[in-house]
């Protein structure tokens, strides 16, 4: 029997199989466990229109400590994203921007 705790979760939501990846094993590497569903301390979550602002706005209002990334080009859809209280980084710092999350204290 095992008395290894349980990693901290977070959640990763993106549409692109390159960034889940590279997002996956950066989650892995700081020695948490990336899921795609579930209650959890701290999401990632990549946003491409202002139909994803409201799921950032409801997960911060649970208590979640959101990461949203998205375009470099779409300044005013990051900028929803902060107003919503999630942290917002274009695509190019998403994963350093993790490996800071995650770091702990």
């Amino acid at each position: 029997m095992s008395h290894e705790s349980p990693k901290q979760r977070v959640l990763v939501r993106t549409h692109d199989l390159f960034f889940r990846a590279k997002l996956n094993d950066a989650v892995e590497r700081a020695g948490w466990a990336a899921v795609r569903s579930g209650d959890v301390p701290i999401a990632i979550v990549e946003v491409r229109d202002a139909s994803d602002v409201p799921l950032m706005k409801m997960l911060v209002e649970q208590g979640v400590r959101v990461l949203a990334f998205g375009s470099h080009v779409a300044p005013g859809l990051l900028r929803r994203v902060r107003e919503a209280g999630a942290r917002a980084v274009p695509n190019s710092e998403i994963v350093a921007a993790v490996k800071r999350e995650l770091a702990g204290p």
